[in-house]
């Protein structure tokens, strides 16, 4: 029953690792390089891989060269060691992995959620890289003030210690059909066809034959350094590529936030990218590349073509 399910992969992807940064780098990359057309880089976001993407590339009308990679710490890029995380790696492995595959020619960018706010602020650090952006649904965080730098450091402190304890691992399933019941727990527009496909890729089996996530225990510590929202507007403001910003139409920084960073104030932000346009969808949830890949697929090749 739960292989009759199966989502059936139209696109095969290729399987990849570079050395990058002191870390065995997993990518998947679907497609053949063109020399006239610039390839299509996809970024996750939190507790995701770069296979999230498949039914999105299922969709895609040309056949583009698409890179994704498994962000340090998730899927496939594991570091030996670490007790807590860094943003500005991101942005640091990104940029070594560009250099590595496609040297300085221009590429298209798009970001989910995490992998959203990483690919604009990327974006805005190196513009001549980007000839087209897509963000979907990376919104960043809430304001801070500096008054909360001691509590937030004191807090990092306290929780890197819980991790060495031991206290942060992440919850193990029974199967990878309990795997596969995560995931429409979470998202239930999700189908099961693609939670049980998803769950494969989501999650490895342990050595007691439980299954885990794969995903780094030490992303659950918080960051150490606050966000800086005026940080932030600054990168933006140095973006010279065409840029297009997706969102459900159901709110998910409300359900996140509770008012405490609202969909106006990231419209605002987002008023300080030169050129960009905002596209809402209907009747999907914050997985929106899960719940409407071929509507999505579409209105990105529009967009970057």
């Amino acid at each position: 029953m739960y292989q009759d399910a199966m989502y059936q992969v139209k696109r095969a992807s290729q399987s990849h690792t570079l050395p990058i940064r002191g870390l065995a780098y997993h990518l998947r990359t679907w497609g053949t390089p063109k020399p006239d057309v610039p390839p299509l880089v996809m970024v996750h976001g939190w507790m995701d891989i770069g296979a999230s993407f498949q039914f999105m590339v299922d969709a895609l009308a040309d056949d583009r060269w698409v890179i994704a990679p498994d962000l340090r710490g998730f899927g496939g890029t594991q570091p030996a060691f670490a007790d807590s995380f860094w943003f500005a790696d991101y942005l640091a492995d990104l940029d070594a992995i560009l250099q590595s595959l496609v040297g300085d020619q221009p590429i298209d960018l798009l970001g989910h959620s995490l992998g959203g706010h990483i690919a604009t602020k990327y974006a805005g650090v190196r513009p001549n890289r980007i000839r087209r952006l897509v963000n979907l649904e990376g919104f960043g965080l809430a304001s801070t003030r500096p008054s909360q730098a001691p509590g937030r450091y004191a807090q990092w402190l306290d929780e890197i210690a819980a991790f060495n304890a031991g206290e942060k691992d992440l919850k193990t399933y029974e199967s990878l059909t309990a795997v596969a019941n995560r995931l429409t727990k979470t998202n239930p527009r999700l189908s099961a066809d693609k939670a049980a496909w998803l769950a494969g890729q989501w999650a490895s089996k342990t050595t007691d034959g439980r299954w885990q996530i794969n995903g780094h225990a030490a992303h659950k510590v918080v960051g150490a350094n606050l966000f800086q929202a005026p940080e932030t507007v600054a990168v933006y403001q140095r973006i010279t590529a065409p840029t297009l910003f997706v969102r459900a139409a159901e709110d998910s920084l409300q359900t996140w936030w509770k008012n405490k960073f609202t969909q106006a104030e990231f419209a605002e932000r987002l008023t300080h990218i030169p050129q960009v346009e905002t596209r809402v969808m209907a009747d999907v949830g914050h997985m929106l590349h899960h719940d409407k890949p071929e509507e999505l697929a579409e209105m990105v090749m529009d967009f970057i073509t």
